[in-house]
């Protein structure tokens, strides 16, 4: 049976990835911070793990225990709202440490086994962001393109080796804990100046009849990536997110 590992799998987009790879057969290992939290029924494929994408001992306790894996998917990050002004630099360290460093940490911890299988997949979730710019969320933003551009080198270098490497876009996800933990963990202390520019945004996204992108769609995204081996390298998910993608497409073209 195949066998795969999904970071940050406690809610939202990783929780709904492992529901449907469980639903379809695979062997889940769900990784998160506090495993004693999480949202999952017992399932005989699911093996839950604790894992600290930002501690070098907990990633390689987690692969190890996890033992070999045919697909990977780094998930897990943390979002920041603010203009950039307003940003606490040492919460943005935080940020790319867990959003960037932390998904290469754990990509370099589980290459060595797929490389000497000659096979397997690592799905990375970025954003739409990175598509078309938002305003206060330059810092998340750019952790994002960041995930952009160290997975589309990567797949240069690891498809010697048959291992796949795909990046999924997620939309806006209201009904995820994304606009929550961003504030709750990294804080929204808005410059006096630019109080009323972002206000106008958020009222504009609570206003907005669009729709957005749901947990579900991020999982469908994932399972294409991982399951379809001529899936394109970015992966739209969500209506919003691929709306934006056929608009930059078109304007690109």
């Amino acid at each position: 049976m195949p066998r795969i590992l999904i970071t940050g799998a406690s809610t939202g987009f990783g929780l709904a990835t492992a529901e449907l790879f469980l639903a379809r057969g695979w062997e889940v290992v769900a990784t998160m911070r506090s495993p004693e939290i999480h949202e999952m029924p017992r399932h005989e494929g699911l093996q839950i793990l604790p894992l600290d994408v930002t501690d070098t001992a907990s990633i390689a306790r987690a692969v190890a225990d996890a033992g070999p894996l045919d697909a990977l998917v780094n998930n897990a990050g943390v979002g920041m709202l603010n203009v950039l002004e307003g940003a606490d630099i040492v919460k943005a360290r935080e940020l790319f440490d867990t959003n960037v460093l932390g998904a290469m940490a754990v990509t370099q911890a589980v290459l060595p086994g797929m490389r000497a299988r000659k096979a397997g997949v690592i799905v990375n979730i970025s954003s739409s962001v990175t598509l078309r710019p938002f305003p206060a969320l330059s810092v998340y933003s750019a952790s994002k393109a960041a995930i952009n551009a160290f997975t589309e080198s990567l797949a240069l270098e690891t498809a010697q080796f048959g291992i796949r490497t795909r990046l999924v876009l997620p939309g806006s996800a209201p009904t995820t804990s994304f606009g929550k933990n961003a504030v709750a963990r990294m804080g929204m202390d808005v410059p006096a100046p630019y109080d009323a520019f972002v206000q106008d945004i958020f009222a504009a996204m609570r206003g907005s009849t669009e729709k957005k992108t749901d947990a579900e769609d991020v999982a469908q995204a994932v399972w294409r990536a991982v399951t379809e081996p001529e899936a394109p390298m970015r992966l739209p998910a969500g209506a919003d997110a691929e709306a934006i993608f056929q608009e930059t497409t078109v304007t690109a073209n």
